[in-house]
């Protein structure tokens, strides 16, 4: 009896898990767009818990984190990428950037932090539009009613906008680490030597994984556990415009690569609504002919012709008796 209370028991929490897995991932979704091969909560995370910049950049691309998914120039193998910093008084900006080829580099995020007047910390991460769509920002959660989406406001052909739990992990930016770090007398400013073809000799470009896969390794990132949501307001816009103004760096073969995938999306749904049209039509034409194929009742009807043949002959009988007599 206890052995079957047992195996009850670890069926039914199997199943729970299960459960929770499908809705977890299911929830977060995915954009169609080259960002869904790295995930901003996952990257944020790294960034708060780094010592340094350059601490930050060697964990974002170490193998062994599984953060770094991103092939842009599609060899099938990850993308080293660097983090550059802007210094603005209190106001920080630190890239992340791809050259993707000796001749093109593509911004991936930009990690916003500020300091206001009364010594109070904004730390918001916001993916740039050609991977991640419109207005993709993702930021801790400083109170504990924060709703949150799975997806933020990006409006692709599918977007997910699926509400999940408040977040039950608070974030008091102003005490993580690398925010203590980079307003502290030691900060110095990080500048990467790296290019095209040379990287660190921890880096090795490793293969990717299918996103699916990718994906379900870091849905726990997504929900609020981890004390991230999304937003679609920028704290420090001012902050955001300077870069995107006088910094940001953009692929033309992204851009492609990206609109190549918008009509093959829309293709495919051209596809199905021509191949669904026939099947209405050939249901509507069975149904027609259906119709026609009903028997009905053979109705004879006598023509003016007949009728006056019948009367010419009925007289000629009678002549014939009356000459008779």
């Amino acid at each position: 009896m206890r052995v079957k209370f047992v195996s009850f028991l670890l069926i039914t929490m199997s199943l729970s898990s299960l459960t929770a897995f499908c809705q977890t991932t299911s929830a977060t979704g995915e954009l169609g767009l080259p960002g869904d091969n790295l995930d901003l909560y996952a990257v944020l995370d790294i960034f708060q818990k780094s010592k340094t910049i350059e601490d930050f950049e060697k964990k974002l691309n170490d193998e062994n984190t599984k953060v770094n998914n991103l092939d842009l120039n599609d060899d099938k193998k990850v993308d080293f990428i660097k983090v550059e910093t802007k210094k603005d008084g209190e106001d920080f900006t630190f890239i992340l950037r791809d050259a993707i080829s000796k001749s093109e580099t593509q911004d991936i995020a930009v990690i916003l932090v500020s300091k206001d007047k009364n010594n109070k910390v904004s730390l918001q991460i916001v993916g740039d539009k050609d991977l991640y769509g419109k207005d993709y920002i993702v930021e801790p959660s400083t109170s504990s009613n924060s709703s949150v989406t799975a997806n933020p406001a990006y409006t692709g052909s599918n977007p997910v906008t699926v509400n999940v739990p408040a977040s039950k992990t608070i974030i008091i930016v102003e005490q993580v680490p690398i925010v203590l770090y980079i307003y502290s007398p030691a900060y110095i400013t990080y500048y990467p030597p790296y290019y095209y073809g040379f990287y660190p000799p921890y880096f090795t470009a490793f293969s990717i994984v299918p996103v699916n896969i990718y994906r379900s390794n870091h849905f726990y990132y997504h929900g609020g556990g981890y004390g991230y949501h999304n937003t679609t307001v920028i704290v420090n816009h001012n902050h955001y415009n300077n870069y995107n103004n006088s910094y940001r760096n953009t692929s033309n073969s992204v851009s492609y690569n990206n609109i190549n995938i918008n009509n093959s999306r829309n293709n495919n749904i051209g596809t199905n609504n021509r191949n669904s049209a026939p099947t209405l039509d050939k249901k509507a034409s069975s149904r027609n002919s259906s119709k026609n194929s009903v028997s009905k009742p053979n109705v004879v009807r006598s023509s003016s012709s007949s009728r006056a043949s019948a009367s010419k002959s009925m007289n000629s009988s009678r002549s014939n008796i009356n000459r008779g007599r």
